[in-house]
């Protein structure tokens, strides 16, 4: 099938390389002009695994093309894929302007009959909207357009294998002749027909994803409320864990044994940080804003954001208590993407560590395997280093708050003699804290002793 992709970000390029990968001739569209270029030129810019070579073995097929034309990738396709920002107000509403843009192009540009597809993360009610929007921007009504909601379920840093490997793919429609459009689309995907990257070859038939069909308003409140459900077991986590800390209990031992009851699951029941990325925190807050319009107090996701803004103060309690005075000292940050196997830093809990330190007075060296050239451009006072070891050199503090592997595997044997001081606070509770004092260092985590 012919089809469009509009936004080439995270959610949008991997839309568009997966499908390219699935057979389909897949036009790619941005806003972002240097974006383009760079695509066009064969470059990736953004980090995800296995993104690069599905990129390259469909260009080389001939199945992806990228314009910064918006009306020729819309003309191009018979859907049309929306994947444009809807980053937060101030208010914690969504920001609709972007698909209301590129409603109005798509009803000015368009040809033929389209299938407009919201990929984007939108509260409930948007698709109608949309579909409002469509009729009102198209003069003379000289296209017909149908309405889709396609909500991604993908997780930064495993994004490809999850398109390709889905749990379900929800399909909310106003119409049969839509919900069939979308089977056929997902159809390599369902029937592991295409040649997959993670698997090398063809996909085992172990694992069927479920097809849903829904309306379009259940649709996108299932993207909002698996989102907001996945926020509140990171914050009860965190909870748990203060209550662990203040009784002398390990909350490694009790998020373990919650999580083997199958009603409850261990995936988001990890201490920490908390959450970051341009997706839950945001989403909460839309989910918050959108049931308070109609008159739903939402209260227990009002405590889920609440408790995930104070854990980084938590963090920095302390490191303030180990290190008594943090002004002049050298403090080493490991991790400044907001989760690991990303290159993204949008609300990522580590930059606002670091803000706080280097307001502070301390003086941050940071590292980091994919994210240290966004960093740079918001943290120039800040010493980046690619070689972990390097950072931590004569380092007063080690401060963990990305889960990268390179980081769980660190030798801190080798590590302590380059540092200053054996400090480590660990943001992610990667390590045994009984290992950490074997070894010599003065360990804190959370919600353990």
């Amino acid at each position: 099938m012919r089809l469009s992709v509009i936004g080439c970000g995270y959610v949008g390029l991997v839309t568009g390389a997966c499908l390219a990968a699935a057979g389909h001739e897949v036009t790619c569209t941005d806003i972002d002009t240097e974006r383009i270029r760079r695509l066009q030129a064969g470059e990736v810019p953004i980090y995800e695994e296995h993104l690069e070579e599905i990129l390259k073995s469909a260009r080389e097929a001939g199945r992806i093309s990228y314009t910064a034309d918006a009306g020729e990738a819309i003309r191009a396709g018979d859907a049309i894929f929306i994947c444009v920002g809807t980053p937060p107000k101030e208010s914690g509403e969504a920001d609709l302007s972007a698909i209301d843009q590129v409603a109005r192009q798509i009803a000015e540009q368009a040809r033929s009959p389209k299938l407009v597809i919201e990929k984007s993360t939108v509260p409930a009610r948007t698709g109608l909207e949309l579909q409002r929007a469509l009729a009102a921007y198209s003069s003379g009504g000289k296209s017909t357009f149908r309405v889709a909601s396609n909500p991604e379920f993908l997780r930064e840093g495993t994004a490809v294998g999850d398109f390709f490997h889905p749990d379900r793919i929800v399909v909310g429609v106003e119409d049969e002749s839509a919900a069939a459009d979308l089977r056929e689309i997902y159809r390599p995907i369902l029937e592991r027909k295409f040649h997959c990257p993670v698997h090398k070859g063809t996909c085992p038939t172990s694992h069927d994803a479920a097809f849903l069909v829904t309306t379009i308003n259940s649709a996108e409140l299932i993207k909002h409320a698996s989102n907001s459900f996945l926020a509140l077991k990171i914050s009860y986590a965190n909870v748990i864990a203060d209550l662990c800390e203040r009784i002398g209990a390990d909350v490694k031992e009790v998020t373990h044994a919650m999580g083997l009851d199958p009603r409850i699951g261990g995936q988001f029941l990890s201490a920490g940080l908390g959450f970051g990325g341009f997706c839950f925190p945001k989403d909460v807050q839309a989910f918050i804003h959108l049931a308070a319009s109609v008159g739903v107090d939402f209260d227990l996701l009002k405590a889920t954001e609440r408790v995930n803004k104070q854990r980084i103060d938590r963090f920095l309690e302390k490191v303030r208590k180990a290190l008594w005075v943090v002004r002049g000292k050298h403090v080493a940050v490991l991790g400044l993407a907001f989760k690991a196997n990303t290159d993204d830093i949008r609300f990522a809990p580590a930059l606002e560590v670091v803000k706080r330190l280097l307001e502070e007075g301390a003086i941050v060296h940071a590292t980091d395997p994919e994210a240290i050239s966004k960093a740079k451009t918001l943290f120039p006072r800040v010493t980046y280093h690619e070689d972990p070891y390097e950072a931590l050199r004569g380092a007063d503090a080690a401060l963990v708050c990305t889960e990268w592997e390179i980081f769980r595997n660190l030798d801190w044997k080798r590590a302590k003699p380059l540092m200053a001081r054996g400090l480590v606070v660990d943001g992610r509770n990667l390590y045994s804290p009984k290992h950490m004092r074997e070894l010599g260092f003065e360990y804190y985590s959370f919600g353990r002793a």
